[in-house]
């Protein structure tokens, strides 16, 4: 035993999330064991409390009168309590139990319309943080709310958190119908259009500006980015989620305008950020002669990184793509794709990616924050969105890539004793180390759940892996139990390790540079997807609000993700209410009727088969 162990005499709480696998009624205690197979005992001496997990707007459900009927075998079960020094170990005392159903097979957020009614409260706390109860009105817009949704004095209107709140709601109406949602987010992107959008009619291209400073009619448009990252630079990553949100809305509308804008910023993509020697796309260009090699971008200069080469997919591009069916985005897709499979895999070195490069695709390891340090949730973004591409356009390199990190991940990656997932951590052990280090904490944000959650159920739904459901089921398990702010709406920034939230600084902050409503939308969108459509044979109902007129040959285009071939089909459609018979149930297409004006779309998808689970 060493020194530390033989001196811990002191009691610390902490959280342990598992499955039971014994239960002594009489003696008040239960076992279960964690995901890395350790056998934990749990008192229940202190007659903790007990809850089933609820959803955002749903009421507290008290189970501490139902322990015992609960504490079945394999039940998931989340215990936070204390440890005691206990003889030359310690025991752990639970003071409150969360179940994540009635029975071990019963994961409520499996429920067909868990996610639809989660993005339903989100978009709520965001629609009335911002407009409160009146009026929509992007003049009002602030980049940072406060916990509870106030307003703070700041009023900078970021171009990306305005474009991140506009997926939010075209997802939430995508999914609920509500015409509400839809307002905010086409009155968002018309606001984008008008005061962050910049047409250089020289170079045949569209950028966005950095944001806008607002001093009551005095508006000062922000060019370069005001970020400490990126300051007085041009990023890439800013130009590609100006496009998330309005490109999200055109999949719902069919707007012509968005796409022509979405044509004209690719445009820059590829007049400025493409290397066309080495590959890729610069992470960075001057804000003068629009290079990225030039001296005033300082540690940016001739950079590559995972935001500039691999962000275009999940943003914008996946849903140009879904709207259009056009093949130049699919291009695009697999030359980014192949990139990353080509480029970003480091096994020599390290388990996780490498995510910063020169010029020449030599790595970065000394670059500002990052020095030789992984995100994890890039890592798991990598995973997820390959396998989405692998459904476009079969690979071995997509397939390998993303099973091998899905196979990873979660021994480097996520906390086997409480559950969840870490944030930046060394990419490579220091000498003597059993483990990677924490960059400079333990803590677990909100979107790194999110790429988690995603990219386990993604690749349970593709290759029916039982253990890759085991990950999603656990990943979802933490995200719902502690980052729904049951008190104020929405959901946390980030959690402690024991899933506590961490309110302190900007992570206090329910809307930042870093946060909006895209990560919190996107994963109920997505979720409700692949729970539904890829893994649990159920059907789901989506909505959109075209105008006929302005549909290439009226062909509505309504693949709710990039899934397998086959996967889905069209069960039933109605239009403003009336049921509608002209589609196509395996390509996924509506023709809209000859008429004037836009209609009301809703179309219900099933699976066409259900996968079967192996193991």
């Amino acid at each position: 035993m060493s020194e530390i162990s033989r001196n811990v005499d002191f009691t610390f709480s902490d959280t342990v999330a598992g499955r039971v696998t014994a239960f002594d009624g009489q003696a008040r205690v239960f076992t279960l064991v964690t995901a890395d197979g350790r056998f934990f005992d749990v008192g229940l001496d202190g007659g903790p409390s007990a809850e089933l997990l609820h959803n955002l707007g749903e009421p507290y459900q008290d189970a501490s009168g139902h322990v015992d009927e609960l504490l079945t075998q394999d039940a998931f079960v989340i215990a936070y309590g204390i440890f005691y020094p206990h003889g030359q170990g310690l025991r752990f005392e639970a003071k409150r139990l969360i179940f994540l159903g009635r029975d071990p097979e019963d994961y409520r957020f499996e429920e067909a319309g868990w996610w639809v009614r989660q993005i339903k409260e989100i978009a709520g706390f965001y629609r009335k943080a911002q407009f409160g109860d009146g009026p929509i009105d992007f003049r009002d817009y602030r980049t940072e709310i406060r916990l509870g949704g106030d307003k703070t004095a700041s009023h900078v209107q970021e171009t990306d958190t305005i474009s991140r709140l506009v997926y939010g709601m075209a997802s939430a109406f995508l999914l609920t119908g509500e015409d509400e949602y839809l307002e905010v987010a086409e009155r968002g992107t018309e606001y984008l259009r008008e005061h962050m959008r910049f047409v250089d009619t020289d170079e045949n291209v569209v950028y966005w500006y950095h944001g806008l400073k607002v001093d009551g009619d005095v508006e000062k448009k922000l060019f370069t980015s005001e970020f400490s990252d990126d300051y007085d630079a041009l990023p890439a990553y800013e130009q590609i989620y100006a496009l998330a949100g309005p490109v999200q809305t055109y999949r719902v509308t069919g707007d012509p305008r968005i796409k022509a804008d979405a044509d004209a910023t690719i445009r820059l993509f590829d007049r400025f950020y493409l290397d066309p020697e080495a590959g890729g796309y610069f992470s960075h260009i001057d804000p003068i002669l629009l290079s990225p090699h030039h001296a005033s971008l300082g540690p940016n200069q001739g950079r590559k990184n995972w935001n500039s080469v691999g962000d275009h997919a999940p943003a914008y591009l996946i849903n140009l793509y879904l709207a259009t069916g056009e093949q130049k985005y699919a291009d695009m897709l697999e030359y980014t794709f192949d990139t990353i499979v080509e480029r970003f895999p480091d096994l020599k070195n390290s388990p996780f990616v490498q995510e910063r490069f020169h010029t020449d695709w030599s790595h970065d390891t000394t670059h500002g924050w990052q020095q030789n340090r992984a995100v994890v949730g890039h890592n798991l973004k990598i995973a997820w969105n390959l396998i989405r591409m692998n459904s476009l356009r079969q690979k071995d390199a997509y397939l390998e890539t993303a099973v091998s990190l899905g196979e990873t991940m979660p021994e480097v990656g996520s906390d086997r004793q409480r559950g969840g997932w870490y944030d930046v951590v060394e990419r490579v052990k220091a000498e003597g180390e059993d483990r990677f280090r924490f960059a400079w904490h333990d803590r677990k944000a909100w979107w790194q759940q999110e790429q988690a959650i995603l990219a386990y159920l993604i690749l349970h739904g593709v290759t029916g892996r039982a253990d890759f459901r085991t990950e999603a089921r656990d990943a979802q398990s933490f995200y719902n139990a502690f980052f729904l702010d049951h008190d104020e709406g929405a959901v946390y920034f980030n959690t402690m390790a024991s899933g506590l939230p961490y309110l302190l600084g900007v992570e206090r902050l329910k809307g930042s540079h870093s946060m909006s409503m895209y990560h919190s939308a996107e994963l109920c969108y997505l979720a409700a997807v692949y729970n539904n459509l890829l893994i649990n044979g159920k059907p789901m109902d989506f909505w959109f609000k075209p105008d006929p007129a302005l549909i290439e040959d009226r062909v509505l285009r309504v693949s709710p993700d990039l899934l397998p071939a086959g996967a889905v089909r069209i069960a039933a459609v109605e239009i403003d209410g009336e049921e509608h018979t002209d589609f196509n149930a395996q390509a996924l297409t509506v023709r809209l009727p000859e008429t004037s004006g836009r209609v009301k779309v809703k179309v219900r998808l099933e699976p066409n088969a259900r996968k079967e689970v192996t193991g």
